[in-house]
């Protein structure tokens, strides 16, 4: 089946048909429709590789996560591929597992697939990318590192509103020996909650003791990790907050596997707002990171970067609010909470 076939059904020229299968808005709608219902009568699926060569247009961008078995990426990829879909466009999907060689093969396979434009969704190694792609007229969306440059888009994530947001909420509930675990220091990204932790502690007059700060991994078993050695202290924190929902979790099963109970003696929060922390026991109180606005945002910004006729000496950047939302792992401090009921 070729377009030679359609273009006899159809009864128009084979340059009506190439037009119109590559969404060129000059064909007149009439034709059009007559092009589109010869090709599912006939069952045509045109050549991606070969519209891209005749068109200079693949039609196709690029997203590359972490780890997809992380429960934080799939409602990205969901997102970003439902937008695509909506704007006629297809997604080349690929995940690191934080491995830079792999980041850097998976590029390369993007850009050997003429994709449009690519979204590194990775929170990690992105710096290692820049020099290799910074000759290049490609349209790429970091998050959080995205430098000033052309072709580059950055969203920006503000952690400081949620993570204050979080601070003064616990303070509210009459907690002062508030633990931070953080994710991998050397990523950016958890650098930056640590310090907006310690920043909404300093505004309200609380001291962020160094015993209370203990650095986890991101993961169930690094959530776990952090809480033992915080139990160790003589004087224990009430409240934890986490650096991510991962970590918020594995505290939550650590605290149930040591006759812990949350919230009424340890008050417990994430960060993400990942799907499953609402169905956990208690749910979790988190801060919102919306996956939906990031896979928007990175298409969004895409798109823009592909129909902007001059590109931004400087690049754009994105602003990403997180928030607080409340559920039921945290409460008053022990000292301030009514006694349980007998037999309970």
């Amino acid at each position: 089946m070729n377009i030679h076939a359609i273009a006899k059904r159809a009864r128009v020229s084979t340059a009506t048909v190439s037009r119109t299968i590559n969404r060129v808005p000059t064909v007149k709608p009439q034709l059009a429709k007559r092009v589109w219902k010869a090709v599912d009568e006939l069952g045509y699926y045109p050549s991606t590789q070969a519209r891209a060569l005749v068109s200079g247009k693949s039609r196709t961008f690029g997203l590359i996560v972490s780890e997809i078995t992380n429960p934080f990426f799939p409602e990205i990829v969901h997102v970003f591929e439902e937008t695509a879909l909506r704007h006629n466009y297809e997604v080349l999907l690929t995940s690191t597992v934080h491995d830079t060689e792999r980041m850097k093969i998976s590029i390369r396979r993007m850009l050997e697939h003429r994709v449009e434009g690519v979204a590194v969704v990775t929170f990690g190694m992105e710096e290692s990318l820049l020099d290799d792609l910074k000759l290049r007229k490609v349209p790429l969306v970091f998050v959080d590192v995205g430098p000033p440059r052309p072709y580059i888009s950055n969203i920006r994530i503000d952690y400081l509103s949620g993570i204050r947001q979080a601070v003064q909420h616990l303070a509210a509930l009459r907690h002062e020996r508030i633990a931070f675990i953080t994710g991998p220091l050397a990523l950016r990204s958890a650098a930056a909650r640590l310090e907006a932790f310690r920043q909404s502690m300093t505004e309200i007059g609380l001291p962020v003791d160094p015993a209370l700060v203990v650095q986890g991994n991101h993961k169930l078993e690094g959530g776990e990790l952090a809480l033992a050695q915080l139990l160790q202290l003589a004087d224990r924190p009430t409240a934890v907050l986490c650096s991510n929902d991962m970590t918020a979790m594995g505290v939550v099963r650590k605290s149930c596997a040591e006759k812990i109970s949350i919230p009424r003696d340890l008050s417990v929060v994430g960060f993400d707002n990942i799907r499953i922390t609402e169905y956990v026991s208690p749910p979790l109180t988190t801060i919102d990171m919306s996956q939906t606005e990031i896979a928007k945002l990175a298409f969004d910004a895409l798109l823009n970067e592909v129909q902007r006729e001059t590109p931004n000496p400087k690049g754009t950047e994105y602003v990403l609010k997180t928030s607080l939302v409340l559920r039921e792992s945290t409460a008053l401090h022990p000292r301030w909470s009514p006694a349980p009921a007998e037999g309970k």
